[in-house]
């Protein structure tokens, strides 16, 4: 066992909340991800390394890694290792103290309490106790970030959260089935009813003044009604480049929970 090795399974923004408090107190992280992610707030998703080679989050930096001697060296310069492997085949390689599924699917895609000494799981479809030893509290209000040492965390409302108001409105989804094509990307300000992208010749509007904060990868196959962005009603710039205040509590969460049961298990 790596007892300073953490593998994180998904790279999205919101477990990358989780990996930046993880790479900050010292741990080695691996992030594991599919070949084409589709990460919403991708200027905050370490999955993006995928795409560009390099990412710099703040004040962590991730670098897309093809094998295992690429990955020990991002570790060596002090980086954050991100690479494709959905099956985790890494995890039984590289043997972690922890596994923490980020992934974020609103179910278990196949994360156990074997695969590491400590298991973590954010937000709904894990059970702490059974396919997890802990769950994270994703859901926004009063328990967001919540330790769950024992059962679900709350089920998927199916609703974004509320900002300024806005819920549904914010979302962007794809017109179509086809690749997107971006015409407001992160950062652009935008009125209601403005187009933002495109796919298949059909343009996806925007459902309310403000800014683009979440767009996904230029040229991504997606289908129609995919969720593909966002838009903020509350226009400030520099929010398009930093981790959401949600993003920050799961991670200390995340963070809190793994010291809690590495001193449990007397690792």
């Amino acid at each position: 066992m790596n007892k300073k090795l953490v593998i994180v399974r998904g790279g999205g923004d919101v477990a990358t909340g989780t990996i930046q408090k993880l790479k900050r107190v010292g741990f080695d992280v691996l992030v594991l991800e599919i070949e084409r992610p589709t990460c919403i707030r991708r200027n905050v998703a370490v999955a993006q390394a995928i795409f560009e080679g390099e990412i710099q989050i703040e004040d962590i930096e991730a670098i897309y890694c093809e094998d295992r001697s690429e990955i020990e060296k991002a570790f060596a310069e002090d980086k954050i290792a991100v690479t494709v492997d959905p099956d985790g085949r890494f995890i039984e390689e590289m043997k972690p103290i922890c596994v923490i599924d980020g992934i974020l699917a609103k179910k278990n895609l196949g994360t156990k309490k074997d695969m590491a000494p400590i298991t973590i799981g954010l937000g709904p479809g894990f059970v702490a106790g059974e396919d997890v030893d802990l769950v994270i509290e994703t859901n926004r209000g009063h328990d967001l970030g919540r330790l769950i040492f024992e059962g679900p965390a709350a089920k998927n409302t199916g609703n974004p959260g509320n900002i300024n108001g806005f819920t549904t409105e914010r979302i962007l989804r794809s017109s179509a089935d086809g690749k997107l094509h971006i015409l407001k990307d992160l950062g652009s300000v935008v009125k209601k009813g403005e187009p933002v992208a495109i796919v298949d010749g059909k343009e996806i509007y925007a459902g309310l003044d403000g800014m683009v904060r979440g767009m996904i990868n230029e040229g991504i196959q997606v289908t129609k009604g995919m969720k593909v962005g966002d838009v903020d009603p509350r226009v400030i710039p520099r929010n398009v480049g930093t981790i959401s205040d949600k993003a920050r509590l799961i991670g200390g969460g995340s963070l809190e929970g793994l010291l809690i049961m590495k001193r449990r298990k007397g690792l």
